[in-house]
């Protein structure tokens, strides 16, 4: 059975401990970019799966973030993390999450898998939603499995560790660019017109070059 991760480790309320220090701020490059015109037709425009106007489904955030459906489909309905393109009432309608959403989906993943209670992760999570989508690239989070923090400088992770504190890290940034590819290869949805936008895997291509040249 697939868990939920609805169980509570021991440990006090997390506390996202925000630096004295300005935030470092990472270029990240675009990657894995969606042509937005069918196959075909003459690809006028491109967009990164960074896009507002990119959304993805469910599945695809499923298979992106590493998790399960029925994971997905039970922090969305308890308000751990819904989707903020567009949620899944009227009945007909279909969830479609940001890539920021699909971000935080893996981080959680990683947080649960580290042992990190559900009730810090419910605080890390507002915290990295109420943060600007550009700092985030900046941000490394250090968990001792009690407390989550936050860290901007690599000043601040040394600090931790020698504190004895920071035991386990995600580098948010790292988690982003592995993202930014692994959702190039993935469909996607116009928000904008609704349309599908069919990824594209380089070696998805390769395989029909050879197949077309048996």
């Amino acid at each position: 059975m697939s868990s939920t991760g609805d169980d509570t480790a021991v440990g006090g309320l997390c506390a996202m401990h925000l630096p004295r220090t300005a935030r470092t701020v990472t270029d990240l490059p675009r990657v894995g970019r969606f042509p937005a015109v069918q196959p075909g037709q003459p690809a006028i425009e491109r967009l990164a799966p960074t896009s507002e106007l990119i959304g993805y489904r469910g599945p695809t955030a499923c298979a992106a973030a590493g998790i399960t459906y029925r994971q997905l489909d039970y922090w969305a309905r308890t308000g751990l993390l819904e989707p903020s393109v567009r949620s899944a009432y009227p009945a007909t309608s279909q969830r479609l999450y940001s890539f920021r959403d699909v971000l935080l989906l893996k981080i959680v993943k990683r947080l649960l898998d580290a042992g990190v209670s559900l009730q810090n992760i419910r605080v890390a999570v507002a915290h990295l939603q109420a943060a600007e989508q550009g700092d985030l690239a900046g941000m490394t989070l250090m968990c001792d499995g009690a407390t989550v923090y936050e860290c901007t400088t690599p000043q601040q992770v040394v600090d931790l560790l020698k504190g004895g504190q920071g035991v386990f890290g995600i580098a948010v940034g790292a988690v982003w660019r592995e993202l930014e590819l692994t959702l190039g290869r993935l469909h996607a949805e116009r928000t904008d017109t609704g349309e599908t936008l069919v990824g594209h895997d380089p070696s998805d291509e390769l395989a029909q070059r050879r197949n077309r040249a048996v």
